[in-house]
């Protein structure tokens, strides 16, 4: 994105993050070579940006994220991948030495497979903003990345975890824990290469299912 930036060279500055810029930026992503920028990757440089721009928001950079006025065209998804549910029993059911760093790995994914979380969320999480309802723990939040509104709903497995480490999550670098995870796939015998973002990809297929 930052190179993108720089060859479009026209947003330099916090005063130039306007919707008209914006707009020309897309017009010019849209411009280049087809085959190597097509509406879905330039959509992606789109998302990072506005993620940027929530946080210059945030900090007080600029009075307002142009975003909130503008929609760009998605463009054609790839198919999703995810864990069928006998996978996901498969890497549950995995035996790895107690706490080593596989195993937090393990835990973590487990973690996310039933709550949807995504990395930056489960390793912020804090039990202290939910709250019991009907014996079950919930939580209205903001997405850390997009500030996108989200509800969260503690299952039977993702609470298990949170038992072993007295309701803290355990830290673990981002890519400490994509490197782990390969090794717990290939482990589990799943064929697909395992991170972090597949296991909310496999939440949310799994709740479709259900």
């Amino acid at each position: 994105l930052y190179r993108r930036l720089t060859e479009f060279n026209r947003i330099l500055r916090w005063e130039d993050i306007t919707p008209e810029k914006i707009t020309q930026f897309d017009l010019w992503l849209h411009s280049i070579d087809k085959s190597s920028l097509t509406d879905a990757a330039v959509y992606n440089y789109h998302k990072n940006l506005k993620a940027l721009l929530h946080r210059a928001e945030i900090f007080g950079k600029i009075s307002r994220n142009p975003y909130g006025f503008l929609k760009f065209k998605r463009g054609d998804k790839e198919s999703v991948e995810y864990l069928t549910e006998e996978e996901m029993k498969a890497f549950e059911d995995l035996k790895v030495p107690e706490g080593s760093q596989m195993a937090i790995a393990h835990d973590l994914f487990v973690f996310q497979m039933f709550t949807g979380l995504s990395y930056s969320d489960m390793q912020a999480f804090d039990l202290s903003l939910y709250r019991k309802i009907d014996g079950s723990w919930r939580y209205n939040g903001e997405r850390i990345k997009t500030g996108v509104a989200y509800v969260s709903h503690l299952l039977p497995p993702a609470v298990a975890v949170l038992e072993k480490y007295n309701f803290k999550i355990p830290k673990l670098d981002n890519a400490d824990y994509n490197f782990q995870l390969k090794a717990l796939g290939l482990m589990a015998g799943i064929k697909i290469p395992l991170h972090s973002h597949l296991a909310r990809h496999t939440f949310a297929t799994w709740m479709l299912r259900n």
